[in-house]
């Protein structure tokens, strides 16, 4: 037997830093679930059997005393505790806590009201906990969004894609996640953010720190105005075996996963992978035939039934939004009419604020704020320390 204590009394000392209110109960099963974080790997189906059986205190303690597990088999049984019990620590435990609650960083189980029900679509490879900085409750209206997803060498072209999607679903109410990486991942968190809509970063590493690290700001941009998540505790290093389990993250938490740009052997393609055998709705954007950074995005049309994805409209379409008949005189015909009372509410030579530009189209001050992060991705309008005006060779 290994000593380890899991009493109520450590478990709150651990969860000290959290300032929560818990009871005995509520202390160890959150105390437990983070000292799982710390033993397994992402995805590991033989833990997510044990844990689904018996919970997380439960599992936890046959692990550490040597009990019997009659949900593995004696191989799983031996191998899994080679496997997790090198990693069982106290003190890494409480660092990861103590880090989290240093970075505003919560712990969200299932016992949570915050938990996405649609990662329970990945069964025993299901994550067992997120840890979320920024504003957790928008994790429970993510069941209209859409996981827009590329190569981290992205070309203009699809860079300027990626941007003109997110900013108008983000800015028309539909939630955009993506990885938080180089590429069109960065473009789409960008785009809608601008666009004053919801976005999710899903890390590879813990919460507490951006990778990579040349998106610092972005990230902490995206825990300002949305949610930075991640299924490994905080202060974990992103590796490539993290990277590929993210990716099914994305596809569960999505609604519709549409891949922007990607090589033949791309990690996008992984993200897809996982949506496909969700039976998520999947789409592809098609560039270049001689491209090879669409080589991976043709693929997925030709050989896997994604479908093609031309315009904001299209996701729409794919999220079952509307159908395509009525596409041009719904959502993206309102976008059209709004975007023309703005403009028509702007000058060339004028500098305006979005207050006096809102009171002048007749329309609420929110809404015209993220019609005009939406319009300068287009180009049509400009912004400066004066506010807006209209692009002079556009609009």
């Amino acid at each position: 037997m290994i000593g380890f204590d899991l009493g109520a009394d450590a478990a709150r000392r651990a969860l000290a830093p959290a300032g929560l209110d818990m009871d005995d109960h509520e202390a160890l099963e959150r105390y437990a679930t983070a000292v799982w974080c710390h033993l397994i790997e992402p995805g590991d189906s033989v833990a997510g059997r044990v844990i689904a059986a018996r919970g997380p205190v439960a599992s936890l303690r046959a692990v550490i005393v040597g009990d019997e597990l009659p949900e593995l088999t004696t191989k799983e049984a031996a191998e899994g505790r080679k496997r997790w019990l090198p990693r069982l620590s106290a003190g890494a435990v409480a660092d990861s806590l103590a880090t989290a609650a240093a970075r505003g960083v919560r712990l969200v189980t299932r016992a949570d009201p915050e938990w996405p029900t649609q990662l329970d679509d990945l069964g025993a490879h299901a994550p067992l906990c997120l840890w979320v900085r920024g504003d957790v409750s928008a994790l429970t209206r993510l069941q209209t969004s859409v996981a827009i997803v590329g190569a981290r060498a992205a070309s203009g072209y699809g860079d300027l894609v990626a941007r003109e999607l997110a900013a108008e679903l983000a800015g028309s109410g539909i939630a955009v996640i993506s990885g938080g990486a180089y590429g069109i991942d960065g473009s789409a968190h960008r785009a809608a953010l601008l666009a004053g809509g919801l976005t999710v970063a899903l890390l590879a590493g813990g919460a507490d720190r951006a990778y990579p690290a040349g998106h610092t700001q972005l990230i902490d941009d995206v825990a300002r105005q949305g949610v930075v998540a991640s299924e490994v505790a905080c202060g974990s290093a992103p590796t490539k075996w993290r990277f590929l389990q993210r990716n099914r993250l994305i596809a569960a938490l999505s609604a519709a996963t549409v891949v922007v740009e990607a090589g033949w052997r791309s990690g996008s393609l992984n993200t897809a992978g996982h949506a496909a055998t969700l039976s998520r709705p999947l789409g592809a954007v098609p560039g270049q035939i001689t491209s090879a950074t669409s080589a991976g995005t043709h693929r997925l049309i030709r050989e896997y039934g994604a479908q093609c994805i031309t315009s904001a409209d299209d996701v729409r379409e794919l999220l079952g939004l509307t159908d395509g008949a009525d596409a041009a005189t719904t959502a993206g015909g309102a976008y059209t009419g709004d975007a023309t009372r703005v403009k028509d509410a702007m000058s060339t030579r004028v500098w305006r604020d979005a207050g006096e530009i809102a009171r002048r189209a007749g329309m609420a001050a929110d809404a015209v704020a993220g019609l005009l992060g939406v319009l300068g991705l287009e180009g049509a309008v400009e912004s400066g320390v004066e506010g807006w005006r209209l692009a002079r060779t556009g609009g």
